[in-house]
């Protein structure tokens, strides 16, 4: 009998040892975030986003910036760093990257792994015509299922830089991972972009609806955030949403780190940890 307990008592401590070691060598997930834009103060909020997931949910992170400031349209510099990416997240605005850092962006979206896109990224670039990289002004579309913005194929405007966004749960997707514990109901500060009627495009799944709030125009109402496949087979997470004060609203908190754990193919945290701290200017566009 006593044989039989030592026994047993080895396998459960040579298990747990192993156990603990697979836990100890195993590869966190890498997300690489790729900013620049001229409004959104995004190289600022992206590290804080980034920071909640490093510290609260075990996730490695890479933040990449323009160089030297927001307004450098054409330099990124580390974008080799795609390379190690799990998931890609991009919040850019009317970039002119050299084809050399392109390349590192276009191999990633051809591996067919997950990206993400905030708000100016559906008008990431914007090559003048006849420009030997001018395709990649349809970046919206062919990689986050987006129109590609002004001067692109399908153009979007918004409701005024006065207005702002009633955001809801679209009622059937409520039972949506993505949605785990996100209010049904929620107030933004970004101007709602008109994406209708041209995006998503067909066959992505609507999460939220926005409807604008003192619209200097008549205004129809516009999903704000949407999944689906990209033109390379990868997953898409997109929202139109991004203005500095919507990120510290707890509901969009919840949602970012919802859909980065969707992305990854991992389980969405049922355990909350925010709320986040976010305390980012605004800007004027250039």
């Amino acid at each position: 009998m006593k044989r039989i307990y030592v026994c047993l008592l080895f396998i459960i401590s040579t298990a747990f040892a192993c156990t603990a070691q697979s836990s100890k060598n195993g590869k966190k997930p890498v997300v690489v975030f790729v900013t620049g834009d001229h409004e959104y103060s995004s190289e600022e909020t992206m590290p804080v986003l980034a920071a909640a997931l490093e510290k609260d949910y075990g996730i490695k992170t890479i933040v990449l910036k323009a160089y030297p400031d927001h307004n450098s349209e054409e330099n990124i510099p580390g974008l080799e760093a795609l390379q190690q990416a799990d998931l890609a997240v991009f919040f850019l605005r009317w970039r002119l990257l050299p084809p050399a850092q392109l390349a590192y962006i276009e191999a990633y979206l051809k591996s067919g792994k997950p990206v993400m896109g905030f708000r100016t990224t559906t008008h990431a670039f914007h090559f003048p015509e006849g420009h030997a990289s001018e395709k990649w002004n349809a970046f919206g579309k062919f990689a986050l299922n987006a129109p590609p913005g002004w001067g692109g194929e399908a153009k979007h405007t918004h409701y005024g830089h006065e207005s702002s966004t009633d955001v809801s749960v679209i009622p059937e997707q409520a039972g949506n991972p993505i949605l785990t514990g996100v209010a049904k109901n929620f107030h933004v500060r970004s101007w709602l972009y008109r994406v209708l009627p041209d995006y998503p495009v067909k066959g992505s799944t609507w999460l939220l609806m926005g409807k604008a709030v003192n619209p200097d125009k008549e205004a129809i109402d516009n999903p704000v955030a949407w999944t689906g496949t990209n033109s390379f087979g990868g997953k898409v997470f997109m929202t139109t949403l991004g203005h500095p004060d919507d990120f510290t609203q707890v509901p969009f908190q919840r949602l970012l780190i919802n859909a980065i754990h969707d992305e990854l193919g991992l389980k969405v945290p049922r355990q909350w940890k925010g709320p986040i701290d976010f305390h980012v200017p605004y800007r004027e566009a250039k």
